[in-house]
């Protein structure tokens, strides 16, 4: 004689519940501890390598000069960090002066590019609070900006780059980066005396 099996109880069906449900709460977090360790997108490291200024000129209180930045971007992502939207600016005494877009392209994960970004900055006037100053004249430095003129003068130059990284080939996240710094410019030959960022 064939003895029939007993259907599960309810505390057999409860136990396996429970089971599954601390294994998968168990999965979910091993899954989230890795991504806050290995997956999460960090944003590119922007180092500024040097700043030049191949031309320089001044005229009745006014100069023009032509810009170069070279940077070095870094990708600390486990995947290509793809830039758009990008720009760098320069700034004098609060007002831009200059300005470019940077090309869109990509950068492949852990890697670092070399980019380099060269315009021509139209002629401006050196002021000191609104006022234009004489290139000749006394370094003046305005209490607001710190902004000088005279043998020497400041700018500022600012690089953002946006765009966006995937994770693990299936989430995309907005990164963004920037690198501004502060140019101190010989006004009597044009070159770089210090710049910090």
């Amino acid at each position: 004689m064939v003895k029939s099996r007993k259907p599960p109880s309810g505390r057999t069906n409860l136990a396996s519940c429970i089971v599954a449900t601390i294994f998968l709460i168990f999965i979910f977090i091993i899954i989230f501890i890795l991504y806050f360790t290995l997956f999460k997108p960090k944003s590119p490291i922007i180092t500024v390598n040097s700043i030049q200024l191949p031309s320089f000129s001044t005229s009745n209180g006014t100069v023009n000069f032509t810009f170069s930045q070279y940077v070095s971007i870094e990708n600390p992502n486990h995947d290509e960090f793809a830039h758009y939207d990008s720009s760098l600016q320069l700034l004098y005494s609060g007002n831009r002066i200059g300005f470019m877009f940077v090309p869109a392209g990509k950068i492949n994960s852990g890697r670092t590019q070399y980019m380099a970004a060269t315009f021509s900055v139209k002629a401006f006037p050196l002021t000191v609070n609104g006022q234009p100053e004489s290139v000749g004249g006394p370094t003046v430095t305005d209490g607001l900006s710190g902004f000088r003129v005279g043998s020497s003068m400041e700018v500022e130059s600012r690089l953002e780059m946006a765009g966006r990284v995937r994770v693990l080939h299936f989430f995309t996240h907005h990164v963004e980066s920037k690198a501004e710094c502060r140019i101190g410019i010989s006004v009597s030959d044009g070159s770089v005396t210090a710049f910090h960022c």
